[in-house]
């Protein structure tokens, strides 16, 4: 079987669907080999790493497509990340996010809210680069196939459908270029966004905005329905430089003070409860004849509610008191950063869920629901007060490693579920 044939020509009745929605769906049946050289081209563009060149052309290209469907596109500048933060490099690349909106009114209609990131987490100058067709033509690798440049690729085809079919659905398609490292470059704008879409709403009695999040789905298809809440911290440890073999005594170790606090840190875990807390990153001393004057370790936290995430933040702030001296040497520092609250299961979200469940069932298509400690902007729209549902993307699975792959059949089926789901929300199901 050769490529194309890997996009399989599923036969489905669509016994369900109305004459409009099974007009959409054929558009984009039509379109399957298109689906998969848009996703070949954006796979090739090396968004990883803030690669500015490559992040610009994507966004440039999809405002693009986006502008002749009629929308309207705004660059919110982007805010800089916390200097402490792993990573960050001072005077770096500041992306902005694009906030492309056809919102026009349509009388008694809902505006949907579309969210979808272009970077993914790949060395822009690694061998992981392209996007290469399994024998058997039914999956593919790649590069962000799945996270996210499959949910770009169904959502733009999905919207051009709707289009082409004469469908009028007020939506806004906000695109940033930060969600694999915690999108503090773009978190006001899409609360902003969100705010605008809500403050809207309420000034015109129309229904509440929603909001769609272009994630890949569960490899089975399945759709995520609720996520713990995400925070960064940082250790630094501070104590007295001093030379190992003629002053040891005089030195004071911050890389000791820094392994205690670190020790304690397993302490905090208690996976049944859904708080996790890891250290990764550390930084020490320069060499090993000298005792150490500063010390650094970097972590994550997990959290299912806003209890567990203050809880965290006093616990980290105790061990960093528990190993600074009364003199003053060793010291211990924490900086923490709670960006994304996390995601509980509310009944709004719930119907919203059941909304897609249904309009996958009468494509054809299983939509089992689950929950993850996995984060992204979903977090944060939820709790900008959007109903939001975030893993409508492609299926497939490896995210994050050079075996992330793509099942193909699920650019069509994924883009026509979107499309049905749209149609349904925008007049009020």
């Amino acid at each position: 079987m050769g490529e194309r044939g890997g996009l399989c020509r599923t036969k489905l009745a669509f016994m369900a669907l109305t004459d409009a929605e099974r007009r959409v769906c054929n558009i984009i049946s039509g379109r399957r080999d298109a689906l998969l050289d848009d996703l070949r081209l954006h796979v090739g563009i090396p968004t990883g790493g803030n690669n500015r060149t490559a992040l610009d052309e994507t966004r440039e290209r999809l405002c693009s497509r986006l502008s002749r469907l009629g929308a309207s596109v705004e660059l919110v500048p982007g805010d800089p990340k916390p200097e402490w933060l792993h990573g960050v490099e001072p005077g770096g690349y500041t992306p902005p996010t694009a906030v492309c909106r056809r919102d026009r009114d349509v009388e008694g209609a809902r505006a949907i809210m579309l969210s979808g990131h272009l970077d993914t987490v790949h060395d822009p100058d690694g061998p992981f680069r392209e996007l290469n067709i399994a024998p058997d033509g039914k999956t593919a690798t790649g590069p962000g196939c799945v996270d996210m440049k499959g949910g770009l690729v169904i959502a733009v085809a999905a919207l051009e459908a709707l289009e082409e079919a004469g469908v009028r659905i007020p939506w806004s398609f906000a695109l940033n270029s930060d969600e694999e490292t915690g999108s503090y470059c773009s978190e006001r704008a899409l609360r902003a966004e969100a705010a605008r879409l809500l403050e809207h709403a309420k000034a015109t009695g129309q229904q509440d905005p929603v909001a769609l999040v272009l994630e890949p789905a569960t490899p089975e298809g399945g759709l995520v329905i609720e996520r713990a809440g995400s925070g960064q911290f940082l250790f630094e440890a501070r104590g007295r430089s001093a030379h190992v073999g003629r002053d040891f005594s005089s030195g004071i170790s911050a890389v000791t003070a820094l392994a205690k606090c670190i020790l304690d840190v397993p302490s905090l875990v208690d996976v049944e409860r859904g708080l996790i807390a890891n250290v990764g990153p550390l930084e020490g001393s320069c060499a090993t004849n000298v005792v150490p004057d500063l010390a650094r370790a970097w972590g994550n936290v997990r959290f299912p509610n806003k209890e567990g995430a203050e809880w965290l933040a006093r616990a980290l702030e105790m061990i960093a008191a528990r190993h600074t001296s009364e003199t003053g040497l060793p010291s211990v520092e924490v900086k923490s950063s709670f960006v994304r609250a996390a995601k509980p299961l509310t009944e709004g979200t719930q119907r919203l869920a059941e909304r897609a469940r249904a309009a996958a069932a009468d494509l054809g298509q299983n939509l089992p629901f689950t929950k993850t400690n996995g984060v992204c902007d979903g977090n944060i729209l939820q709790d900008a007060g959007l109903a939001c549902i975030d893993t409508l993307g492609v299926r497939g699975g490896g995210l994050h490693t050079p075996q992330e792959w793509i099942e193909l059949a699920s650019l069509v089926e994924r883009s026509q579920l979107l499309a049905v789901l749209m149609m349904r929300l925008a007049r009020g199901e």
